[in-house]
């Protein structure tokens, strides 16, 4: 037997000794599979057919009330040293970890089925892929795998071929919020979740490997796994950069990875190719540049917010063949969130709606194959990947920070990504405006210390390396008034225009102490109602204020000494001298 197999099958062996399932099921990946599966849960109540003349194939799935999102304080990296997991991961010793994990999973799979799934993280025969091999009771689960990754005979094999994969083992066990952790053993390549059914605790493709496990081997092998979204922007020359962004929750990652170009753009030929909404996998080409995947095969999207308004490519693909988790539904029997036209009748818990609490979820979700969206990209399954000419940082900022700044260079960009932070909203926590660092939106899936991923994105910046600009973006920045300054939505288009035509060496900036600046003129507003003095505003740097801000990032860095790069603190100190000078030079004038 080959040795990858004899050791996958030892594993699923020993798997099964100590869960002890009524039966194991290997996944082949098939529809015949899928029907089976679905047709199952039908029965026993555990998914619901939606209607089949307006939503073919759409099925509504309820999670326990207990059981509706991430469990960030119940998820661990384990790795040797604790040192090296750092302040922004929970920690837990590898023995200890595994010893308090088994003693759940010992016979939790009685009178169940165990789910042998394997799976590969972006195009079936790309270099840049991982596989893994999740071991799961949940046919929900299963179902999902099958949409979000390349699952089943045809990754069988690649593991076959490959003799390594990353070993997955969930449970959903009792869902008792008690009895609920997510291990992550980046140094054995092993993930152990036990307690929830939720995706992102569950489908172990995802955050746990595709961010968690995969940053730890990236860093090892020299390449990037990022938190961030892949979008094309092909101007009217039919030239296409591909742009790769970060940005943290509420910021509007998936409206752009998804971006419709405003009726003048696409009239003059401009066009927007979605390659991946959530993760991007980046490594150096033969050519210098960075060259990046979508080591997934779908979209596990928030449906709440997502209308004909905000997102019509993200809705036009929800019309069949989806699962929905936690949506309302409305008297036709289709799926209903905040942003639909119509009324829900029944909420996302199955009771009657009611006026006084939001019918589905705040974080439903709705899972779908990458393929159904109008936007697709037909280069998204190249097995070289795209290459990538830019990268975007963004927060939600109401004031200080700009609609748009380049940095000076690869460094400074590196500075701006570990620093970048976003406003709370009321919605998400109660409080408008409470600051939250997010490195590079990796705060809650890096998977080793934070300085070390630093130091990593500085090590590309090498002799040949051909690497993207680095470009930051805030498009909420307010007015006196407390209104947004700029239209967002489809007119962020005319920003990514000036990224494109910098990027081509066709558009002008200014220096400021921050970054480089779009010039006069070099930003196209016509038709979008933001005048002359709003677009000041919109680009304005107060030198006073950023040195507040780069005393606030200094103090940052300090909760993760000694690991900080002395770069980024050479990178900081120039920025806070030339932010002090400007500062005065303003004053005396």
């Amino acid at each position: 037997m080959n040795s990858s197999l004899d050791s996958l099958n030892r594993w699923v062996d020993d798997v099964a000794r100590l869960t002890r399932p009524d039966r194991i099921h290997w996944c082949d990946g098939s529809d015949a599979e899928a029907d089976i599966l679905r047709r199952r849960m039908v029965e026993r109540g555990e998914l619901i057919e939606l209607n089949p003349d307006s939503h073919p194939g759409c099925t509504l799935h309820r999670s326990h009330p207990d059981d509706v999102a991430r469990v960030e304080h119940l998820t661990f990296v384990c790795t040797r040293e604790e040192a090296d997991a750092g302040p922004n991961n929970h920690w837990m010793a590898p023995d200890a970890a595994h010893a308090k994990m088994d003693a759940l999973f010992d016979g939790c799979m009685r009178g169940r089925t165990l789910y042998v799934v394997p799976y590969c993280m972006g195009p079936i025969d790309s270099p840049l892929s991982r596989c893994g091999v999740e071991i799961t009771d949940s046919p929900y689960v299963v179902l999902n795998m099958r949409l979000m990754t390349r699952m089943g005979s045809a990754a069988l094999a690649r593991i076959e071929r490959e003799g390594r994969f990353v070993r997955g083992l969930h449970s959903t066990g009792e869902l008792d919020p008690e009895r609920r952790f997510i291990m992550h053993f980046p140094e054995e390549l092993t993930i152990k979740s036990y307690g929830s059914g939720y995706g992102g605790n569950a489908l172990l493709g995802k955050k746990c490997h595709a961010l968690r496990i995969a940053s730890f081997q990236a860093r090892q092998e020299g390449w990037l796994a990022e938190h961030m979204l892949i979008v094309g922007i092909q101007n009217p020359e039919g030239r296409t950069h591909y742009v790769a962004a970060a940005f943290p929750s509420a910021c509007g990652k998936t409206n752009l990875a998804m971006l419709i170009p405003p009726e003048r753009y696409a009239r003059a030929g401009w066009k927007v190719w979605t390659v991946g909404d959530d993760i991007c996998w980046m490594t150096p080409g033969p050519d210098g540049r960075l060259w990046a995947i979508n080591p997934e095969a779908g979209f596990f999207g928030v449906a709440p917010g997502t209308s004909a308004r905000t997102n019509p490519n993200a809705l036009a693909m929800l019309d069949r063949d989806a699962i929905f988790t936690n949506v309302a539904v409305d008297a036709e029997n289709r799926p209903w969130w905040d942003g639909l036209p119509g009324a829900p009748v029944t909420d996302w818990k199955g009771n009657p709606a009611a006026g006084d609490a939001p019918a589905a979820h705040p974080n439903s979700r709705f899972t779908v194959s990458a393929r159904q969206c109008p936007s697709w990209s037909p280069h998204a399954e190249d097995p070289q990947g795209v290459p990538i000419s830019a990268i975007v940082f963004g927060g939600r900022r109401a004031s200080l920070v700009p609609l748009v700044f380049e940095a000076f260079d690869w460094s400074h960009g590196v500075l701006v990504g570990a620093a970048m932070a976003s406003e709370t909203t009321a919605a998400a926590t109660g409080a408008v405006g409470v600051l939250r660092r997010d490195p590079m939106a990796m705060k809650p899936f890096c998977g080793y210390h934070f300085g070390d991923y630093w130091a990593h994105w500085l090590g590309f910046e090498r002799p040949g390396a051909e690497l993207p600009r680095i470009f930051h973006v805030n498009w909420f920045r307010k007015g006196e008034d407390g209104r947004f300054l700029w239209p967002g939505f489809g007119e962020n288009m005319r920003v990514l225009e000036w990224m494109v035509r910098r990027i081509e060496g066709s558009a002008d900036a200014v220096d400021s102490p921050i970054g480089r600046l779009p010039a006069a003129e070099a930003l196209d507003t016509a038709g979008t109602g933001v005048d002359p003095a709003t677009l000041d505003a919109l680009l304005e740097v107060d030198p006073a204020a950023w040195e507040a801000e780069f005393r606030d990032i200094e103090a940052f860095f300090a909760d993760y000494a000694p690991r900080v790069p002395e770069r980024l603190h050479a990178r900081l100190a120039h920025l806070r001298e030339g932010a002090a000078a400007a500062a005065a030079a303003t004053t005396t004038t």
